[in-house]
């Protein structure tokens, strides 16, 4: 793969991990969420033009 196709795929990646975590960590604030409380959480990735959709699932604890 080129060095351009390797570069956006990491810029998008990273965009991804960083304002999801932003996300998530808000969500519990306004939560209040308790230490060891769990929330499931999902997510979908779904690519325009390749036909690809691609779920993860896990779980996420609450921290104080």
């Amino acid at each position: 793969m080129s060095d351009d196709f390797n570069m956006s795929m990491r810029k998008f990646l990273k965009q991804v991990g960083v304002t999801s975590q932003q996300a998530i960590e808000e969500g519990l604030r306004r939560k209040g969420a308790a230490a060891g409380q769990e929330f499931k959480a999902k997510v979908v990735l779904t690519v325009e033009g390749l036909d690809v959709e691609h779920t993860v699932t896990g779980t996420i604890k609450g921290q104080n």
